[in-house]
């Protein structure tokens, strides 16, 4: 076997691309992500933590030149030691044939690496780039397909993590939940109550987005995001360049209405951003927005055949939290589904429910959903006799 860096090498960069579709072709939930998406995280000039970090790609060979396996190597300085008690890199994109003495010669390419960038620890596997996108590895919900930009893993890539040394950091959960009210039998009945009386607060108001005034909903989903998410362990404020950058991005994709927001008075307090969940009509291009690619993709939006939304983040200003927002904003789909005979959506996926966030999870289940997809995202001490420590939880002192 031979570790090969990708770099400037054409034909590495195609079998970067390549190897998982032969790795997977057997596995009929497995959904083939766009090669765009892909290739844009280790692009210079379309990734920005690039500004202020680096990353590599490697193959393993077999003795016949063959792909067996692939991983990235990432470590993005400004945020290498937020938040952590040692310098903290990453790895992703982690694929390989069933073979434990592959998987390691993958993960020792890329701790080396990584440690001759001064890294300490490595998290894995994640993004180089923000956590919404291929993040964690899989660990139950293999009968499901997974939701656009989710990683979707092989079973046996688990013993390889945990055999190597890698421990869980913490969990993501995906929670599924029916979209209308006849069908939320498992709702707690606390939670109807609370949302109750935020409708019944002249205070407090909701609105869809209105894809007319985009410029003004980035910069409202900036103020709530800020608030609510910026002083989280990992993540940084987000800019107002970020905010229209990621607006423009959602725009081709964005249904007006499933993206809510709260206001108290004037003041914007909460958001529940969800999109046609994007995987149910990229299933079907084979990893190509070419011109046969968008005409598929336009048939399918045309047709309304994808019946599934997915949640993409959730924030209540803190000055808001405990009061029933959270339960008022979240049952916005199903008031909408009840009131629209046209609603498309019957099924409602919400991604990356962090264990770390215990009063949401709760809140989750409350709403009668249930976990139907779990991811891990693993951490790696390069030093063995340093004590290990899971992600902080919220609300709870850091352990010194």
């Amino acid at each position: 076997m031979q570790v090969v860096e990708v770099g400037a090498n054409a034909r590495y960069q195609k079998e970067f691309i390549q190897f998982p579709v032969r790795l997977y072709r057997n596995d009929s939930c497995w959904i083939r992500p766009l090669d765009a998406d892909v290739e844009e995280v280790f692009d210079p000039a379309r990734n920005k933590r690039f500004d202020h970090g680096e990353c590599t790609r490697f193959l393993l060979l077999n003795d016949r030149d063959e792909t067996i396996g692939r991983i990235a190597a990432f470590v993005d300085y400004e945020i290498a030691s937020l938040d952590n008690d040692q310098p903290t890199g990453g790895i992703g994109f982690f694929e390989c044939i069933e073979n434990q003495e592959a998987a390691f010669a993958l993960f020792d390419a890329g701790r080396i690496w990584l440690q001759e960038r001064g890294m300490e620890a490595i998290d894995g596997p994640i993004n180089f780039g923000d956590r919404d996108r291929w993040w964690g590895l899989l660990v139950d919900g293999f009968d499901r397909e997974p939701n656009y930009c989710m990683p979707y893993t092989k079973p046996y890539y688990i013993p390889f993590f945990e055999n190597y040394g890698f421990q869980d950091y913490f969990k993501q959960f995906t929670f599924g939940i029916p979209t209308t009210w006849d069908k939320l039998v498992d709702m707690s009945q606390a939670v109807k109550d609370r949302a109750r009386r935020i409708y019944e607060n002249p205070e407090y108001s909701f609105r869809t987005l209105d894809k007319r005034d985009l410029p003004a909903a980035a910069e409202q989903f900036r103020h709530i995001y800020n608030a609510a998410w910026g002083q989280h362990a990992g993540v940084k404020e987000m800019t107002a360049e970020q905010a229209q950058g990621l607006m423009q991005k959602l725009k081709p994709v964005i249904d007006e209405k499933i993206i809510y927001f709260a206001y108290h008075g004037d003041e914007p307090v909460a958001f529940f951003v969800c999109l046609p969940e994007l995987n149910q009509i990229f299933k079907h291009v084979n990893g190509k927005l070419d011109l046969i690619g968008k005409l598929k993709f336009l048939w399918h939006v045309v047709r309304k055949t994808n019946r599934k939304a997915f949640g993409v983040v959730f924030g209540v200003a803190p000055a808001h939290q405990g009061k029933g927002l959270e339960a008022a904003i979240a049952l916005r789909m199903p008031h909408e589904a009840d009131t629209n005979p046209n609603f498309q959506y019957d099924t409602l996926e919400m991604n990356w429910v962090g264990d770390f966030n215990p009063i949401m999870v709760r809140f989750v289940s409350q709403l009668g959903s249930t976990i139907v997809k779990t991811h891990v995202t693993y951490r790696y001490l390069i030093d063995r006799t340093k004590p290990f420590k899971r992600c902080p939880v919220i609300g709870r002192k850091k352990e010194k």
